[in-house]
């Protein structure tokens, strides 16, 4: 039987029948069709499935959709403008190349929008160290870390 969840995501309020075992990431994924947000390990070590709740960055994957009733959740889908302009991380991933495959990418950018929101962005080391829950089997994080510390720059400018 389904429980009525309402949120907000991306701006929107959204309402939808909801079993009390689905994760937030299902929901965003099957229900909201909000495809964006993946699913990597089902065990909160990726980070492909990183969305922001009430601004802060969680694991989808790890977490029951029930559990953001009444709350804001932003997805990758919800960082750019309604234009379709970039927000300033996503800009910089794609200028410094910091994908490659571009699964890991949308919870990398989402982690990283976190970072700069939260913490700021001082060196290279403390961006390494706050991208340690999201695994790239890609690349070598050099162009990662680049595009994170771009991204802040322009995210700090703005």
């Amino acid at each position: 039987m389904g429980i009525p969840l309402t949120l907000e995501v991306n701006g929107q309020t959204v309402t939808r029948d909801c079993e009390p075992h689905t994760l937030l990431v299902e929901f965003i994924r099957e229900t909201l069709r909000l495809t964006g947000t993946h699913v990597g390990c089902d065990t909160a070590q990726c980070g492909a499935c990183t969305v922001h709740l009430d601004g802060h960055a969680v694991k989808s994957c790890n977490m029951l959709a029930v559990h953001a009733q009444g709350r804001k959740v932003t997805t990758i889908e919800g960082l750019a403008a309604a234009d379709g302009t970039l927000h300033p991380m996503q800009a910089a991933f794609r200028a410094c190349h910091g994908l490659q495959c571009g699964f890991c990418t949308p919870g990398m950018v989402m982690s990283a929008v976190d970072l700069v929101q939260h913490h700021g962005v001082h060196n290279e080391a403390q961006v390494r160290e706050a991208l340690e829950g999201n695994l790239c089997r890609c690349t070598g994080y050099h162009n990662i870390v680049k595009a994170v510390q771009q991204g802040a720059a322009a995210m700090k400018g703005a």
